[in-house]
């Protein structure tokens, strides 16, 4: 019973992703299912990456929801109500606790350097409630400030407090932060929220992997 209730669980579809997590079309996500972790923390060293997981694994008993909706927020330092958000909101949230501010980052990035960011979104100027809300845009960013890694299918490559971005096809794209949280594959796993609300989950390898980013 339990397989099977796995099984439906999977192929669930999830309604719109939202324009943070994608680049153009709007395609409806696969749900992961729940899995118990049976977890094994693992003792981080660096004190910025342990309040950023700490910040990140917190969000998984605040943000039960996913809202895709265009929202205009204060800047710098704007947010959507902090039980909800996308999947960028994750990553965005976990960064302030350590003062970094994706939004303000972003925003004085692209303003400078407008022609080096996607035109996917036909803009012909930045938008402070929604640039650093987009996975390209933030793609971009990460690697304007020389924290690309690797991309590899090699799991120990992916350490706590790297961000991971992946294609999940269709136009679309997500983003999550790497956990100090061990799954029973062995792997770490991900904090991210794909239309569940934030969650924990053994999903490293569940899509494409396009980015991976170590910024502390």
């Amino acid at each position: 019973m339990y397989d099977r209730l796995q099984t439906l669980l999977f192929i669930l579809i999830i309604s719109y992703l939202c324009v943070a997590c994608q680049s153009q079309k709007s395609i409806k996500p696969i749900s992961v299912p729940t899995v118990q972790l049976n977890p094994e923390t693992v003792p981080v060293t660096s004190p910025i990456v342990r309040e950023v997981l700490d910040n990140a694994i917190a969000q998984t008993k605040i943000t039960n929801s996913y809202d895709p909706a265009y929202v205009a927020i204060p800047y710098p330092g704007g947010d959507v109500p902090m039980t909800t958000g996308v999947c960028t909101d994750v990553i965005i949230r976990a960064f302030r606790q350590v003062k970094v501010d994706l939004q303000q980052e972003v925003h004085e990035d692209m303003r400078q350097n407008f022609a080096a960011y996607p035109k996917d979104w036909n803009l012909t100027n930045t938008d402070p409630n929604i640039d650093h809300r987009r996975v390209p845009n933030l793609m971009v960013f990460f690697e304007r400030k020389g924290k690309s890694l690797p991309v590899t299918s090699n799991a120990d490559n992916y350490q706590p407090g790297d961000v991971v971005t992946w294609n999940l096809g269709g136009g679309e794209s997500h983003i999550g932060i790497v956990s100090n949280v061990r799954s029973p594959s062995g792997r770490f796993a991900i904090v991210h929220n794909i239309g569940a609300g934030t969650k924990l989950e053994d999903v490293l390898f569940n899509w494409k992997i396009i980015g991976h980013y170590r910024y502390f």
